[in-house]
Parts: C-alpha cells; sequence; structure tokens
C-alpha cells in the first residue's frame, strides 16, 4: 500500500524551553487517514534523537522526586536500632487505635446463626441447594446436602436496630458500638492455611503475623512488657506459633505466648536466693559476653532478639506481676467479665488481662475463644455453638463495657471474628461445613462506625456479594487504623519491599467513622 506523509500536530510547542519544535512526521493511506504509528518512532536527525533522550532524562528525574515521600516513610521503618528495635516509632498519619484486641473464634463460627439472618434460608429449609448458587466443593467433599435452617431468634438491637442472634444477648447490649462486616472472604478451606491467612494473610505459613506487622511499625509503647501478646483458652492454636511468628521480619517482633493456666508467665520472680544486684550483674555480665559475639553478625535477628529477651525479662520482673495480678480487680469487674462462672472463667479472665496490657501500653493482644478449633460444627451445631457462646458472650460484652467506661474503647480496637463462617447448607444431618467464601466478622471502637454494618452475603448466606472484603482488605484496615498505609508499611526480604498486605489489600471505608 502506497502512502504519503502528514504533519501531526501541525505545530507542537516545547513548553519546557519556551520554543517551538518541529512538528512529528506519520505516514497516512490512500484515503488520507492517518496509519497507526508504529511501536519505535524513528528518530531523523542527531539533533531530535538528543531531544527525546534530553526528556527522558528528565522524566526520571521527576518520577524520582514524585516518589520522594514513599521513599522517606520506608527509610523511616528501615531505621529500627538493632540493640533497641522495640523503640516506640511514629506512624504514617495519625491512629485512631493505639492498640488492638482480637478476640479469635477459632474454628469458624456460624454467621448464619449469629449476625447474617437469612429469610430466604429459613424458607428454603430441606430442599437442595439450587444450582444458581454455583458448585461448591467444602473441606469435607463436594456439596450435596440439603440446606438447612437456622433456629436461632434474630432481634433488632440498639438504636441502630442491628440484626443479633439469641445466642450472644450480652453482645447484643453493644450493638451501637459494633461495626459489622457482613462481607468476608478468605482462601483456605481448612483450619490450619485459614488460621494462618487470619493472622498472617497467606495460607501457607513463614508471613509475619499482622502482631508482629504492628511490632515492627510502632515499637513498644512499654518497655517492661511484651508488644505483642497471645492468650489461649484451652488447647493449642491449629498451627502453633506460626501464627504470632515475625516470620522475616526481626526475630524481636513476634508474639509471646501467655500460659492459659497458672501464672501466665514462666519465672516472673528470680529465686529467693538471687538479690536484684545479682540479678543485674549476671544480666550486665552475658549481655557483655552475647554483644562481643554478635559484633561480626548484625544480620543475625534471632540472636539481637535473644539478647532483647534476657533484658525484657528483667524488667518484666518488676512490671509484669503487677500486670498479670487479677486479684488487684473488683469483684464487680470479675463479675463483669464472667470470672465468677465456671463457663465463662477461663475466656473471661484472659479478656480482662487483655485489658489491663493494653492498658499498660501493650499494642497487640489476641485471645483465642475454642484454641484448637473448639467452634467447628460439622455435627450437632446448636450444642456446639450454645457451649461457645455461652463462654464467649459475657467476657466479650465486659470487654467493650470496660473499656468504654475506663475511655479506652475509643484508641482500642476490638475485632471478633474466626478464620471463616458455616455453611447454608447441613453436613452430618445436623452440623454446618466450612465456608470461607461469605462470613462476619465485626470491629468496635478504635475508630469504626459505630452501629454500622458493612457488606452483604446471598440469600442463603453463601457468598459474599456486596462490598466484598478479602482478609487483606480486613489487613489493610487495621494497620490504617493503626495510623499506617498498609502499601508503604514495607521490609525489604529478599530483595522485594514486603507488605503484611501482600500484593493487594484495600482499606474498608465504609466502616470507618
Amino acid at each position: 500500500m502506497s502512502s504519503s506523509i502528514a504533519i501531526d500536530p501541525p505545530l507542537s510547542v516545547n513548553f519546557l524551553a519556551g520554543q517551538r519544535v518541529p512538528p512529528v512526521l506519520r505516514p497516512v493511506d490512500r484515503s488520507g487517514q492517518m496509519m497507526k504509528s508504529p511501536h519505535i518512532v524513528p528518530v531523523t536527525s542527531r539533533r531530535e534523537f538528543l531531544q527525546r533522550a534530553g526528556c527522558g532524562f528528565g522524566a526520571l528525574a521527576f518520577s524520582y522526586l514524585l516518589g520522594m515521600d514513599t521513599r522517606v516513610a520506608r527509610a523511616a521503618n528501615a531505621k529500627i536500632d538493632p540493640l533497641n528495635p522495640l523503640a516506640s516509632r511514629l506512624p504514617h498519619h495519625a491512629p485512631k487505635a493505639k492498640s488492638v484486641i482480637w478476640v479469635f473464634m477459632e474454628g469458624g463460627p456460624s454467621h448464619l446463626d449469629l449476625f447474617d439472618p437469612k429469610p430466604a434460608l429459613n424458607a428454603m429449609a430441606g430442599k437442595p441447594m439450587p444450582e444458581s448458587f454455583g458448585k461448591v466443593i467444602t473441606a469435607m467433599g463436594t456439596a450435596s446436602n440439603t440446606l438447612m435452617p437456622s433456629k436461632r431468634t434474630f432481634k433488632q438491637h440498639g438504636q441502630s436496630g442491628i440484626w443479633i442472634s439469641d445466642w450472644y444477648p450480652h453482645i447484643a447490649e453493644h450493638a451501637d458500638d459494633l461495626a459489622i462486616l457482613r462481607s468476608c472472604w478468605a482462601d483456605g478451606l481448612n483450619h490450619v492455611g485459614s488460621v494462618c491467612q487470619m493472622n498472617t494473610g497467606d495460607i501457607l505459613a513463614g508471613r509475619p503475623s499482622l502482631g508482629a506487622w504492628a511490632a515492627y511499625g510502632l515499637g513498644s509503647a512499654n518497655e517492661n512488657l511484651p508488644t505483642f501478646v497471645i492468650m489461649t483458652d484451652a488447647n493449642e492454636v491449629l498451627g502453633g506459633p506460626k501464627n504470632w511468628s515475625s516470620g522475616f521480619l526481626p526475630a524481636a517482633y513476634q508474639g509471646t505466648q501467655f500460659r492459659s493456666d497458672g501464672t501466665p508467665v514462666f519465672h516472673l520472680s528470680p529465686p529467693e536466693s538471687v538479690g536484684d544486684k545479682q540479678q543485674r550483674s549476671k544480666l550486665d555480665f552475658l549481655a557483655m559476653l552475647n554483644k562481643q559475639y554478635a559484633a561480626d553478625k548484625l544480620e543475625d535477628s534471632e540472636l539481637a532478639a535473644r539478647l532483647n529477651s534476657y533484658e525484657l525479662a528483667y524488667r518484666m520482673q518488676s512490671a509484669a506481676p503487677e500486670a498479670v495480678d487479677l486479684a488487684k480487680e473488683s469483684d464487680v469487674t470479675k463479675k463483669l467479665y464472667g470470672m465468677d462462672e465456671e463457663a465463662t472463667r477461663k475466656f473471661g479472665a484472659n479478656c480482662l488481662l487483655a485489658r489491663r496490657l493494653v492498658e499498660r501500653g501493650v499494642r497487640f493482644v489476641q485471645c483465642y475463644s475454642g484454641s484448637g478449633s473448639a467452634w467447628d460444627a460439622h455435627a450437632d451445631i446448636e450444642a456446639n455453638h450454645s457451649k461457645m457462646c455461652k463462654s464467649s458472650d459475657k467476657p466479650i460484652a465486659g470487654l467493650l463495657a470496660d473499656l468504654k467506661a475506663r475511655g479506652l474503647l475509643d484508641s482500642t480496637l476490638v475485632v471478633w471474628g474466626g478464620e471463616f463462617g458455616r455453611t447454608p447448607f447441613n453436613e452430618k444431618g445436623n452440623g454446618r461445613d466450612h465456608n470461607p467464601w461469605g462470613f462476619t466478622i465485626w470491629m468496635a471502637g478504635g475508630g469504626v462506625k459505630p452501629g454500622s454494618v458493612t457488606g452483604a452475603t446471598d440469600e442463603i448466606g453463601l457468598r459474599a456479594v456486596e462490598n466484598r472484603a478479602h482478609v487483606h482488605d480486613i489487613h489493610a484496615t487495621i494497620l490504617h487504623l493503626l495510623g499506617f498505609d498498609h502499601t508503604n508499611l514495607t521490609y525489604l526480604h529478599n530483595g522485594r519491599d514486603e507488605r503484611a498486605t501482600i500484593n493487594g489489600g484495600e482499606v474498608i471505608t465504609k466502616m470507618l467513622a
């Protein structure tokens, strides 16, 4: 095809130099239509080559200036003193929350029976799940069971009118403090991977937990207590310590697990035969030897963490006994948390201790309800959830009431939820299977919109369909409330700026006050 040359545009101006420059010549076809420009436009003279190259270098400099704020923010977080990695640091913006208490319902609480009523599910009870809802592969295999209604009674509570079931009567009294998110979804089908993802953002072990990211970003607000604390109420959390690991972050940011029975922390008091002066001399001598050994091993974060752990342990011997001594609390307060009843005693004590810890500057506390996956109701959900709701309802309501009465709820973000929800179809006749496609969590205090509901699942509660929120979105929102842009809270690992939300995550702005 023959072609000619057209001038496009007729005249152009170099705005940087204030001069007119030669027009770009482009080919036209026989009809006079301008032909598509080639991927690489050839230069016609040395002057044009130098001009294009010069503009390119200017663009590089301009892009550098545009990225300056991001690099400064990253550099600020990168300046971690290896001898004091938990030194207090400023977040990216003014935080709404200073601390987080995550009450984790391990095993998967049923959103359908607690916070997400589905009249259509009850209407279709006993029928096969319609094909229009799509094929479902569950943890126990292909779903082929019938739809199972909820036996709970739902009522609207508070001025907000939030629907909550009769399984949680005490929490229902705090409906106007809750920001409920009904459209969560996750990637895992089994407990180990799903608990891991809800804590670390990934179903595979190895990444830092969200509490470790908070400790890395903020440092400590109390040098005499751990920055990140975990408490269980029964068995070991499925997956164990990987759920509060520091991953590739320096080891100083990993969580500290408190015991569920007896004194929460071992060896808080030195032997009677060892005085404070002798104890201090021993630690000073040990620190001198360890620092000499570590002088040429600055990259060994585990060694640095061990050095810091000795000092923290020494300081905790004076501060921690008072912090964990629940005997100092009044009988009225203990009763508020349910510590006067056997069913709620242990989890209530953990929730009360969580309040005492954040009151003293601990950044991140996780209290597991049903640790060891006790909420996992594959069979007889009525008996299972009746027991688990009984053990968690009054302690969580007590925590909300206590924080609010002390003026701490505004600065403390309380998070409720498990690793996934439960299916609308039955398993084993009277239970529900795992449901990572649509489930509920809620938050309270710490900058969220009180008395609000965000998102929705479909009419039977199987999948999130409105304002869908992945685990990464939940993590991004929590970090935002702590004062961080999750895309800029990074750590250089294997040549890549890693972040808590991996490659995704958006702040759930509709939940924010």
